[in-house]
């Protein structure tokens, strides 16, 4: 599913009737099946980006059109093509046992036994589920918990994955076990991917395209060879050292 996101903008109001711009009209498009790394410093305004493209928030101004269809009218229908990992929220059930979670999805999205047992044995195969599937998400460690979470956002085939933070605090062989799984569910199923990160590595590993934001404004929408022609340099975390610096620096003139 393609991704059309035009003129976005949302406003929070502070105390004192101040308000604060998140996101400012910013406009976007992402092609079916494209892995993107959607980046920015801290307090970009990425996770409000995200929120909204996820139907979780709405915008003040602007739309967002996923293969043609808008929340406002069309919310179960792309609720139901659409998977979502935020890195620091288990969608899981703490108590239960990671089976039982992931049963408690495929009634939820009707999946057929066939697809479930199919997805549930590449699962183990890649993400080595059968390790700990009969714990509960209490009981895993970091790693194992994100890779049943992905298992989670993937049961019920969805064609667009909103990924956050997907490797963060986790080991080097796990980072590239998840690396790999994203990359094979990318090729097969041509899923879209939107990835947030700060790993330089997961973008270099799995991105094309990059969009960058800072300050709720588009700084960059282009591909990451692209990117590194701009700047004159292959080094990617230099690049972004680059980009976030500036923003301070006009940010700082502007105070």
């Amino acid at each position: 599913m393609s991704i059309e996101v035009n003129d976005l903008t949302k406003i929070y109001k502070m105390k004192k009737h101040q308000k604060k711009i998140a996101v400012d009209n910013i406009s976007f498009s992402i092609p079916k099946g494209e892995i993107v790394g959607f980046i920015g410093p801290n307090g970009a305004g990425k996770s409000t980006t995200i929120k909204m493209m996820t139907g979780i928030l709405s915008p003040d101004n602007g739309s967002i059109s996923i293969d043609g269809l808008t929340f406002k009218k069309n919310r179960k229908q792309i609720m139901m093509k659409t998977g979502v990992v935020f890195g620091q929220k288990s969608v899981l059930c703490w108590d239960i046992p990671v089976i039982d979670s992931l049963k408690l999805f495929k009634d939820m999205y009707r999946v057929p036994d066939v697809v479930f047992r199919e997805n549930m044995d590449k699962f183990s195969e890649i993400l080595g589920l059968d390790e700990f599937i009969g714990q509960p998400p209490r009981l895993l460690s970091l790693g194992q918990r994100m890779k049943a979470d992905l298992a989670a956002s993937l049961i019920y085939n969805p064609d667009i994955l909103f990924w956050d933070e997907p490797t963060i605090g986790i080991d080097v062989l796990s980072k590239e076990r998840i690396r790999q799984f994203i990359k094979r569910i990318n090729e097969e199923r041509h899923t879209t991917i939107i990835l947030t990160t700060h790993d330089v590595s997961d973008i270099e590993s799995l991105c094309e395209k990059m969009i960058i934001i800072d300050k709720g404004s588009l700084i960059y929408d282009g591909t990451l060879p692209q990117l590194k022609t701009i700047y004159r340099t292959t080094d990617l975390e230099e690049i972004i050292k680059r980009i976030y610096l500036a923003g301070e620096e006009k940010n700082a003139k502007i105070c």
